[in-house]
């Protein structure tokens, strides 16, 4: 049985950071729910699909920009996910820290957008406040997080251990993991303990073009995915995790649906259903965390998958 995780990354973003303020309600909308002459297609029709099929996701809420606009839009989406009975964990963007109306910060000026630039001290009071600001909009068990754009280091395990949080899932050996200061030399796979963490990484491959590549619903076809999945299974691995973010089944513009993605997340939601023998769709709430103590090569896709996938992505953008 292969623990596999569908995470979403739940952001809200202004398109530029002019004029936010006038900005945001039509960002909230369009990055929240997603509005299409066919229906909506962000957040509650995602929670929607994994309800449909019985599944279990993780949505990672990104809430600092709470500390710009108040802590009615927040609730608002927490209130989504709650009322979908899926699990809320934490995501961190710095990118907000110099938007808020008071300082998260001292002496900190200017737009940051890793959280590994900022010391232990800084990290460990930008996720207390972040958490904090989860737990006032109403979500309650938070045990996992997700640096935003997967950009952490060492000492956000440390910040996260100070904060009472024992998983994290921001480990990407495709960007920013293998330079992070965990286990240096190693490409991180599997689930390990590190600095008294659950590191639980988001799964890599290799896609025959000679670089890693991460399993994402817009960066990888159905069909990579189902593959992958069997290899890993096969392989006796312990966990498979998978990112999405909340408006990922839209097109670039956020004014229609972005079909090809849509069909990919259906596809993958059935194949889930359908083999409940050999996947546990879960969550990392009242996980026993399963881990080993060799970190195997990343998984492999054959070039023909990957040239399919190309010519899915060159359809996709020609639509957008």
């Amino acid at each position: 049985m292969l623990d596999v995780f569908f995470t979403v990354d739940v952001e809200i973003w202004c398109d530029g950071w002019q004029d936010i303020d006038k900005k945001f309600p039509s960002a909230f909308r369009k990055y929240i729910y997603g509005p299409t002459p066919t229906g909506n297609h962000g957040l509650p029709y995602t929670l929607d699909v994994l309800n449909e099929y019985g599944l279990t996701g993780v949505f990672f809420v990104e809430p600092l920009f709470a500390a710009r606009f108040g802590k009615s839009p927040l609730a608002e989406i927490v209130g989504l996910i709650q009322e979908s009975d899926q699990e809320i964990q934490l995501h961190l963007h710095p990118e907000w820290i110099d938007e808020a109306r008071m300082p998260l910060l001292k002496r900190r000026h200017g737009k940051q957008r890793y959280l590994r630039h900022f010391s232990m001290a800084e990290q460990t009071r930008l996720i207390g406040t972040a958490a904090n600001l989860l737990h006032q909009a109403g979500a309650e068990e938070i045990n996992t997080f997700r640096a935003g754009s997967f950009a952490f280091n060492k000492d956000t395990l440390g910040a996260l251990a100070a904060n009472g949080i024992p998983f994290d899932s921001s480990y990407n050996a495709s960007t920013f993991g293998l330079d992070s200061g965990v286990m240096p030399g190693v490409a991180v796979v599997e689930p390990i303990k590190y600095e008294g963490i659950f590191e639980y990484p988001v799964t890599v491959f290799s896609d025959g073009t000679g670089s890693l590549r991460h399993v994402q619903l817009t960066a990888c076809s159905y069909k990579e995915m189902e593959g992958l999945l069997w290899q890993a299974l096969e392989a006796g691995r312990s966990s498979f995790v998978i990112v999405s973010h909340n408006f990922e089944l839209l097109n670039l513009a956020k004014d229609r649906a972005d079909d090809q993605v849509v069909k990919r997340f259906q596809n993958l939601c059935a194949f889930l259903d359908m083999n409940r023998d050999c996947f546990n769709v879960a969550g990392f709430q009242d996980l026993d965390p399963q881990l080993t103590r060799w970190q195997p090569a990343p998984l492999d896709s054959p070039l023909w998958k990957t040239g399919a996938r190309m010519v899915e992505q060159v359809y996709r953008r020609k639509y957008k």
